[in-house]
């Protein structure tokens, strides 16, 4: 998780957000990155969020 630097929420309505905050700060909380977050409609009403995720990699 140290090696996330971006991080992209994508909520079909904006107010889902505040739902969803404590599930991101359990497994993203620690996390010092660029956020993101996006309202946008689904070809699939049955999806809910989207979440997109930048990491760096350390090549030796």
């Amino acid at each position: 998780m140290a090696q996330i630097v971006r991080v992209t929420y994508i909520l079909p309505n904006k107010h889902d957000f505040e739902t969803c905050w404590p599930t991101f700060a359990k497994y993203l909380g620690k996390v010092k990155s660029a956020a993101t977050m996006f309202e946008a409609g689904w070809l699939d009403d049955k999806m809910k969020i989207e979440i997109q995720v930048t990491a760096k990699i350390e090549v030796r």
